[in-house]
C-alpha cells in the first residue's frame, strides 16, 4: 500500500533538497555590500519618480476580482462539458441555475457601474 507513495516521496524530497541547497548556496555565495544606488526601487531603467508606496485606484481590484469570477466561471464550465453527458438532466438544470446566478451577477455590476472604467 504505501510503496505507491515511495517514488511522491522520492521527488518531494529531492525538489525540497534542491531547494534548500539553492537557498543556502545563495546565501553564501552572494555579494551583501548594500549601496543607495542599490536600494532604490527599479523602474524601467528611469530614475524612481515619486513615492512607492501610492494608494491604487479600487477600480483596479475590482476588475481583479471578476476576473477571477470569470476564471473560476470557466473551469465549472470546463469540467461540466466534460462530463455533461453523463450528468442527464440534473445536469443541465444545474448549469443552467449557475449560469443564471452569474447573469444576475453580471447585471448588477453592470447596474452598480462597475464595469465602467472612466468614472
Amino acid at each position: 500500500m504505501l510503496r505507491e507513495y515511495v517514488p511522491v516521496l522520492m521527488i518531494f524530497a529531492a525538489s525540497l533538497g534542491v531547494a534548500v541547497i539553492m537557498v543556502v548556496g545563495s546565501q553564501i555565495l552572494s555579494n551583501r555590500r548594500p549601496t543607495p544606488v542599490k536600494s532604490e526601487p527599479y523602474e524601467s531603467g528611469m530614475p524612481p519618480i515619486g513615492d512607492t508606496r501610492e494608494r491604487f485606484a479600487v477600480k483596479y481590484y475590482v476588475v481583479a476580482m471578476l476576473f477571477l469570477l470569470f476564471d473560476v466561471e470557466v473551469v465549472i464550465l470546463f469540467t461540466w462539458g466534460i462530463v455533461f453527458k453523463s450528468l442527464g438532466l440534473f445536469g443541465y438544470v444545474t448549469i443552467l441555475i449557475f449560469l443564471l446566478l452569474l447573469v444576475v451577477g453580471l447585471l448588477y455590476e453592470w447596474r452598480k457601474g462597475a464595469l465602467e472604467w472612466e468614472r
